[in-house]
């Protein structure tokens, strides 16, 4: 009788949350006091969160997009407005200004970094523009500087998408400064599965301003005059009251006690995975034709994703399917939003970087935990599909 063939390889996954007993333990607490919706738990993640970036406040909310939809709508951006952003990002950052009636004016990336390329903004600006947002993609910050600059030069408020970004840094003049500080206006992030810091899902606003800070509290509760927190403590009956439109975009207190456990462990999974963003770069170096991201000298990446670029021979849905036959998952670049059929009735300029990097980009497996033995069978693996 034949043999048997041999098991299957472990697949090895693109992303894996870390997770253990710390976030089960958390969880005890507002299940333990009964208060698990928008509650304590979420006002010292809030805390955290801002003393962990640097800003003034933070506001947790259901998601990265309720954030930027919110983020937009305290800008004032409404009907017939234009903002300037890249249509080369998870098509909530494009879908976040048309919730608000307003038009996405697409800029085009930089093929290193894969991030807005600050030489093009300005030819998009028009009168109609009332903000400009940038994304952080993948974790690698923008070049907040020059953006910036552009931004004052045209009076009009910045908006960073930091939804892959936690704990990546960028150089000023004080030193190493944190994404989320924030350097913009606002700065939005997001706690999904596939970031660092995760809650299941949720999101969270960091600002300055107090102003902004309470239309968000307002709004992220379907604009009740009085919290929870406030009615549930007072000393006689308090009814609210609803004087504007609101949104149901809380965060709940066992999603919060999570991502008070989940930031605790932020600094080793940023260990790691700069560990691992270094030695793919030795390990792919000897492969030819292939492009690793590029990570400017004054920035400092919490590589959420590690996105390599195909030698030109390459086809990327080939080689993803060879890598899955070998049980490593992979995806490909980042989508474009305005090759997507929600958008193909609106005017786009032509925008070759961004579908490039869509078509001939693909994502590795990185994430903490992910063994070196592991992480060779991924560059082996890579190495023989692209031949």
């Amino acid at each position: 009788m034949a043999d048997r063939d041999p098991p299957a390889a472990v697949r090895i996954p693109i992303a894996r949350p870390w997770m253990d007993d710390c976030e089960a333990e958390a969880v005890r607490r507002p299940i333990g006091n009964g208060w698990v919706t928008q509650g304590p738990e979420v006002a010292a993640f809030e805390r955290e969160f801002a003393g962990y970036v640097g800003a003034p406040h933070a506001c947790a909310v259901s998601n990265c997009t309720s954030a930027l939809h919110l983020a937009l709508l305290a800008l004032g951006v409404g009907s017939h407005d234009e903002v300037v952003t890249v249509s080369h990002s998870f098509i909530a950052t494009a879908n976040s200004v048309r919730y608000c009636g307003a038009t996405p004016v697409f800029v085009d990336i930089g093929p290193g970094t894969f991030n807005i390329d600050p030489l093009r903004i300005e030819a998009a600006i028009s009168p109609r523009t009332k903000a400009i947002l940038c994304v952080h993609q993948m974790g690698m910050p923008c070049d907040l500087s020059r953006i910036l600059a552009i931004a004052r030069c045209h009076n009009l408020p910045a908006i960073e998408d930091a939804a892959c970004a936690i704990g990546s840094e960028i150089l000023g003049q004080s030193g190493w400064e944190r994404i989320g500080r924030p350097h913009g206006d606002i700065a939005c992030f997001s706690f999904h599965p596939r970031k660092l810091v995760t809650t299941g899902d949720g999101g969270m606003l960091t600002t300055g301003s107090p102003e902004y800070d309470a239309k968000f509290r307002l709004w992220r509760q379907h604009g009740m005059s009085v919290p929870d927190s406030v009615r549930h403590s007072a000393n006689d009956v308090i009814f609210e009251a609803y004087e504007e439109l609101g949104f149901n975009y809380r965060l709940t207190d066992i999603q919060a006690a999570i991502g008070r456990a989940q930031l605790k462990k932020l600094p080793e999974m940023l260990r790691s995975r700069r560990f691992l963003a270094a030695r793919y770069g030795e390990l792919l170096a000897d492969i030819p034709g292939v492009r690793p991201p590029l990570e400017p000298e004054w920035a400092r990446s919490n590589w959420q994703s590690y996105c390599v670029r195909l030698p030109d021979r390459c086809d990327q849905r080939t080689i993803m399917r060879k890598m899955m036959s070998e049980g490593i998952a992979t995806r490909r670049g980042i989508m474009c939003a305005h090759r997507e059929a929600a958008y193909s009735r609106m005017p786009s300029p032509p925008l070759p970087e961004s579908e490039s990097a869509q078509d001939r980009c693909i994502l590795l497996p990185i994430y903490h935990g992910l063994s070196g033995e592991d992480q060779d069978r991924v560059v082996a693996a890579f190495a023989r599909a692209v031949g």
